[in-house]
């Protein structure tokens, strides 16, 4: 694996290999020391072109549990923020000796762009390029999900057969996107439930469900119900009549928390709208793996840098 863009990149084999090797991560975080020597000497790059502060604070842990040198580059109040370009920024970067670049950018594309362009000779981690993807989300999603599924007993275990739904803003989020493509390599069985305002075309090529009526998904008792936030920031039109309406439509309200069967996990990437997707009950209920997801999140982040920069076979 030389770089992470996407995770309709990713075979099976590649897939539980990322997460296996993040069973061994996470052992870290429960020793007194929290660090491994692996990535010593390599330095490795947040280029954040997007506001962000649980995968840009995510990935940083991860890079100082593994001992790089971790540099954090933000777009804003740099030379980006005064016309530089994405290949001036990356041709600063390299200068610096980065081994691995992780970029988040607002352009759907970019992280391909940066790792193909031959500007840099680095790891490239798309930490989410505009409505695309956000591969170690997913990943992070996955793992969360076996862990729940099958405790210590996780490694080398896929997702077959379990039905996962997700809900809420599918056209803007490339956590879907990615949530969807891995889910599907996993074993798992995907349904799409939105608005159909908020629902992107093409949906003919994804391996999944669509639905409508959060209701009915409700009742089909779910393994996983995935929670997205409304994207306003992307929103240039009016997708739904208002948030109230949307709350009562798509919303997981306490009621509809009550009809999802006791194992049901209830999952949301961040930052969660209480009251608009999601109700605080459902948040904060023993269902919820919110926390669980930012906590694996770490795990995840280290798995990857090391397989891109450690392993044999990677970027190093």
């Amino acid at each position: 694996m030389r770089h992470l863009l996407s995770t309709k990149d990713l075979d099976l084999e590649t897939a539980l290999g990322i997460l296996d090797v993040a069973e061994d991560m996470a052992d870290v975080a429960n020793r007194e020391v929290k660090k491994l020597p692996t990535l010593r000497g390599k330095t490795v790059i947040n280029l954040f072109f997007e506001d962000s502060t649980r995968t840009r604070t995510s990935f940083e842990v991860a890079a100082k549990r593994l001992s790089a040198d971790l540099i954090n580059f933000s777009a804003k109040g740099s030379s980006v923020s005064k016309g530089e370009g994405l290949k001036d920024t990356a041709q600063t970067l390299a200068a610096m000796g980065a081994d691995a670049v992780v970029i988040r950018h607002s352009a759907s594309g970019a992280a391909q762009v940066l790792a193909s362009s031959g500007w840099i000779d680095a790891a490239v981690l798309n930490a989410g390029d505009g409505t695309h993807e956000h591969p170690t989300q997913a990943l992070l999603d996955a793992y969360t999900m076996r862990k729940r599924l099958h405790g210590d007993r996780s490694r080398g275990k896929s997702l077959d057969g379990l039905g996962v739904t997700i809900v809420g803003d599918i056209l803007h989020s490339r956590v879907a996107r990615s949530n969807v493509w891995l889910l599907n390599t996993l074993g798992a069985h995907v349904t799409l439930v939105a608005p159909a305002t908020l629902l992107p075309a093409g949906l003919d090529g994804w391996p999944v469900t669509v639905g409508y009526d959060l209701d009915a998904a409700v009742d089909s008792n779910p393994d996983v119900v995935m929670m997205l936030r409304i994207q306003a920031e992307r929103m240039h039109a009016a997708f739904f009549p208002n948030t109230r309406e949307y709350s009562r439509q798509w919303g997981l309200d306490d009621d509809r928390l009550a009809r999802l069967r006791a194992d049901t996990m209830v999952m949301h990437p961040g930052p969660m709208v209480r009251g608009l997707e999601i109700s605080a009950a459902a948040a904060d209920s023993s269902r919820s793996t919110v926390l669980e997801q930012v906590a694996n999140g770490v795990s995840i982040r280290m798995a990857v840098l090391y397989l891109l920069l450690a392993s044999e076979g990677g970027a190093a």
